[in-house]
């Protein structure tokens, strides 16, 4: 997901965001460990994506 698109959601709506892109990292982490993940690279994307969420997310509570 794009930092822009990111930045349209609410702080409520990107709450959410984070806690499934959490959920995700997790469960991709598991497959890598039981070697039942194809793609690595969706790891990775997906760890980027958690790090961008919350790197928008601790900008709003800065300003506030």
């Amino acid at each position: 997901m794009k930092p822009a698109d990111l930045r349209k959601l609410s702080d409520v709506e990107l709450d959410q965001r984070v806690l499934e892109i959490r959920d995700q990292v997790f469960d991709l982490r598991i497959k890598q460990a039981t070697q039942q993940l194809e793609k690595t690279a969706t790891l990775r994307q997906a760890k980027r994506d958690l790090a961008r969420a919350l790197t928008i997310q601790a900008e709003r509570k800065e300003k506030a």
